[in-house]
């Protein structure tokens, strides 16, 4: 460890992992965006004779990570379909000459013969040392980022039984780490959970005005190192990179539509500038060494609670103070409730709508956090299965929050719901606003607010329905106070 990565001693929960891995054992470890995952098979690859082979899903991933053992002298590879003749018939040359430690393949290429035929080789002539699963939250439905190739990487076990097989994740709520290793057949394995806990992030969510531009650069102005500001789109990506060019700030923009030339530039820039502005969709950072990022910014409601711990994670992996901040519309979450059906197909299976269904779920408990009056670190942190006290420095534990009682709003607005076989959200506001005082957006958003306290019930297939539960009923034969920040 000292050797190759200058290292004299390990992080939280690492050591374990390894020596498990070492003594030939399965294990499924969650340690934080930050806590050195990677190391935990890096490291079996040079102390054993032999290959590791770590399954990633993002080719970004694969290639930062090729690119930073290489620099420091160990020899690994990686297999994906954009890769160039030239470098494939190299690497497979280094998996026939034994010369190869690491080798990152994408999870679609387990479906190609030649890729089963070579593990399978490898297993039985015991040159293959263990199976890393990156990214594993991915496997599961109840995950924030599930891929359909995950599902069928229980094929490994069959394929090398023999083999100790790893999973990693950053975040995995206790139902995600169950259907990891069911879905694995992870046999007998450790089980390391560290805390998500990050001391050093100062959390901020505060509504998005009409033009955030003032409080980004001032966001900015404040943050030290290196700065990710993350868009929903490619095109929003562009746009941002060009406003804030226009006000000086030398911004990057990275995404996957730009061509290889331009993101390895970009990505250069990243990691080689004092004080580099990088404007990004969410998939960028994963894997991306730079310690000293200061400040991550979203520009956009994240969807899952899950997701944005890996996201801002990203920011001060040095152990230094640094700033997390949202900002968000009550309209994000309808324009991503509208992409997540749009992205389904016209007659999805049942599993289909099934993790649709689950996707609307997560992203109103992401609502919840952004919208909520609870410490924000405790509020992300409860979302995957972790009960901490209020971290004390978020912009909620700093600044306590003015009250008042809705209770007469809300008789109003569930008295009007009772009235109809469900309405969706925008019509509701629309009518609210035209017969009882008050603007529209605030009673979408007193609705939006009931949905989390389980007094209505929201249609999971994008439409946002909303529809009078029993428990709303209760409270119009009884009602009591609901107060809320005004």
């Amino acid at each position: 460890m000292q050797t190759h990565f200058g290292w004299d001693r390990f992080r939280a929960g690492q050591r374990a992992v390894v020596e498990a891995v070492l003594e030939g054992r399965d294990a499924l470890a969650v340690l934080p965006t930050g806590g050195g995952k990677s190391l935990c098979y890096q490291l079996p690859a040079l102390v054993r004779d032999g290959l590791v082979v770590v399954i990633s899903p993002l080719v970004a991933l694969m290639e930062d990570q090729v690119l930073a053992l290489q620099k420091r002298g160990i020899t690994a590879a990686c297999l994906h379909a954009g890769l160039d003749p030239g470098r494939r018939q190299q690497a497979m040359a280094r998996l026939r000459d034994e010369s190869l430690r690491l080798l990152y393949i994408a999870p679609e290429r387990l479906q190609g013969e030649a890729t089963r035929q070579m593990l399978e080789n490898h297993a039985s002539e015991g040159r293959l040392v263990a199976l890393a699963v990156d990214e594993a939250h991915c496997i599961s439905a109840w995950g924030h980022d599930f891929r359909p190739d995950y599902r069928r990487l229980g094929m490994i076990r069959r394929l090398c039984p023999g083999v100790p097989m790893l999973a990693l994740s950053a975040t995995a709520a206790p139902r995600v780490r169950a259907d990891i290793l069911r879905l694995l057949d992870l046999r007998s394995p450790l089980v390391q959970v560290s805390s998500a806990r990050r001391a050093n992030l100062n959390y901020t969510m505060q509504r998005r005005p009409r033009d955030p531009m003032p409080q980004v650069l001032e966001a900015l102005k404040q943050s030290r190192g290196a700065a990710l500001i993350y868009a929903r789109t490619r095109r929003s990506v562009e746009l941002w990179a060009e406003r804030l060019r226009e006000q000086k700030v030398d911004a990057t923009p990275y995404h996957a539509g730009l061509d290889p030339d331009t993101r390895r530039t970009a990505l250069t820039r990243f990691l080689e500038q004092k004080r580099p502005v990088l404007v990004a969709t969410v998939a960028f950072g994963m894997g991306v060494d730079r310690g000293d990022v200061g400040l991550v910014l979203h520009l956009d409601l994240p969807a899952t609670p899950e997701g944005y711990l890996q996201e801002s994670g990203r920011a001060g992996r040095d152990g230094q103070p640094a700033s997390c901040l949202v900002l968000f519309s009550p309209g994000d979450r309808t324009t991503l409730s509208w992409a997540m059906q749009a992205s389904g197909r016209s007659s999805p299976s049942l599993e289909e709508r099934r993790r649709l269904d689950l996707a609307q779920q997560q992203l109103r408990r992401m609502e919840a956090v952004a919208e909520g009056e609870m410490c924000r670190e405790q509020a992300l942190l409860l979302a995957v299965g972790e009960l901490v006290s209020p971290c004390g420095h978020c912009d909620r534990c700093k600044t306590a929050p003015n009250h008042r009682d809705w209770s007469t709003q809300v008789e109003t607005l569930l008295t009007h719901l009772a009235d109809q076989e469900g309405m969706d959200l925008r019509r509701l506001g629309e009518h609210l606003a035209l017969h009882e005082p008050g603007r529209g957006d605030r009673w979408t958003w007193l609705a939006r607010r009931l949905v989390q306290e389980e007094l209505i019930r929201e249609s999971n297939d994008g439409a946002q329905r909303l529809y009078l539960r029993e428990s709303g009923r209760s409270f119009l034969k009884t009602p009591w106070p609901l107060d809320y920040a005004a």
